[in-house]
């Protein structure tokens, strides 16, 4: 049936019968689109990655241009619609048009007349995307657009780069691992001790709010597993554009590795302060000030915790001594017990003190988790139900840029409002679903928002914002 002949009855108000029809013409329930518009707009990110994709097709035969696609699926993600099933009714949406550029937002002028009344492209369509290889789209009859990822992972950390008005003395990149469950049979697809399931084991790299790299991974090996050689693309990429910028690599036990921290003692300006798993010669290494601790703890009835600063080697896995900070914690009430963590650094004492660098350096490392939250819960990064382990990246990488795009929201469009440190999320919530019509004469395209949308100022503020210097 029709979506437009759906009709649900609802329960009576009072004598009336109350009947709902999805009979409201080219409405659109994202109206944030048009934000989404404008931040493109600003940064020129569609035109940018659509210059990371090869097109084979022959562009006389083609009515969706390549950037035109690769907008739809971001400003999709961006707008909460994970699937690609959904654009089949999206691709009426003449907002959803408007926003990614299309010339024709009714589709009244497709070639074909099944096609007429659909401006955009449907899923099949936008499922060649990610199905294109090097060795075959040339040749393929469909899948004739491929992607090149080293110069997608070069647009990622470009995008951040953009981001600074001029460069910072030091930046701090983040790196982690995570789980990205399956429930297929997709290429890579390994069980996991840790996690208990079979997953992927996708590699973040983070600085601040922005992502520089995601690479997914399969399950079956160390956690730390080509990190070093994403840092070491990362830090030479940042350094041709800031030469002087001091980086501080940062990350938990599972990045503690010899080589990732040899490499980084070998860099001009490069540090690290990685967690350090606890063994018994650390934990004797810390007694004393775990006695002190307690006794501490259990005169006041409060947590107490005492610092140590001392050198340590392991007996074999490291190829020097090197700086660790042990945190000698007591932990009161039903808890009642010992807490002992550790880090090491490259960091010299009088660069960071031994408290500072645990609580205020090492600590806030926990804000990556924001940032693979929102790719994961947010930006459906973990939608990894492709058949190859290619496309599945590709899929990845959509996840990726729309957080670039939302990012830009939050710091230009946003920037000193209530939203301006909100989960994506909540910006989708609050800000981009606002019910629109669009209306199409001869000279103009009307956008009818709600009347009753309660942050009117806010939108008109955002977009205002995103306009200025749109070529910047």
């Amino acid at each position: 049936m029709p979506t437009h002949c759906i009709t649900v009855d609802l329960p009576n108000q009072g004598r009336r019968k109350v009947r709902a029809r999805f009979d409201g013409g080219r409405m659109s329930s994202d109206g944030g689109a048009l934000l989404l518009r404008a931040v493109d707009q600003r940064v020129g990110l569609t035109r940018r990655l659509a210059a990371c994709f090869t097109d084979h097709r022959n562009p006389g035969r083609c009515e969706h241009s390549l950037q035109h696609l690769l907008a739809q699926r971001l400003f999709g993600l961006a707008l909460g619609y994970e699937d690609l099933n959904d654009h089949d009714h999206l691709r009426d949406d003449s907002l959803l048009a408007l926003a990614v550029g299309s010339a024709d937002v009714t589709g009244a002028n497709r070639a074909r007349q099944r096609d007429r009344g659909h401006p955009l492209a449907a899923s099949s369509t936008l499922n060649r995307l990610e199905l294109g290889t090097p060795e075959q789209a040339g040749q393929d009859r469909y899948k004739r657009i491929v992607a090149d990822p080293e110069q997608l992972d070069a647009l990622l950390v470009e995008l951040f780069l953009n981001s600074y008005a001029e460069a910072p003395e030091e930046i701090v990149l983040d790196v982690d691992a995570t789980d990205d469950p399956l429930h297929g049979r997709q290429e890579g697809r390994f069980f996991h001790g840790y996690y208990d399931c079979y997953c992927f084991l996708p590699l973040y790299v983070t600085c601040g709010a922005h992502i520089l790299c995601g690479r997914l991974r399969t399950a079956n090996r160390d956690a730390a597993d080509g990190a070093m050689e994403e840092i070491e693309r990362i830090v030479g990429q940042i350094r041709e554009r800031w030469p002087r910028v001091r980086v501080i690599v940062r990350g938990d036990s599972g990045f503690c590795r010899d080589e990732l921290m040899a490499w980084c003692e070998g860099q001009l300006g490069v540090d690290y302060v990685f967690g350090l798993a606890r063994n018994p010669r650390l934990q004797r290494a810390l007694a004393r000030q775990q006695r002190r601790s307690r006794s501490r703890g259990l005169a006041s009835g409060r947590a107490s915790r005492r610092y140590r600063d001392f050198r340590y080697r392991t007996l074999a896995s490291w190829s020097r001594k090197r700086r660790v900070v042990g945190k000698a914690e007591w932990l009161p009430g039903r808890l009642r017990r010992d807490n002992q963590r550790f880090v090491v650094t490259s960091l010299e004492r009088r660069r960071v003190g031994t408290q500072a660098l645990y609580e205020q350096l090492y600590c806030a490392r926990g804000d990556m988790e924001n940032r693979i939250k929102e790719q994961q819960l947010g930006l459906f990064a973990d939608r990894t139900s492709a058949a190859t382990l290619r496309a599945n990246q590709l899929r990845l990488y959509w996840a990726l840029f729309a957080a670039a795009l939302l990012e830009v929201l939050r710091q230009v469009g946003l920037a000193g409002t209530e939203l301006a440190k909100a989960q994506f999320g909540t910006v989708r919530t609050l800000l981009l679903k606002v019910a629109a019509t669009v209306r199409v004469s001869a000279r103009r395209i009307w956008v009818s928002l709600s009347s009753v949308f309660p942050r009117q100022e806010l939108f008109a503020h955002s977009l205002s914002r995103l306009r200025e210097d749109a070529s910047g």
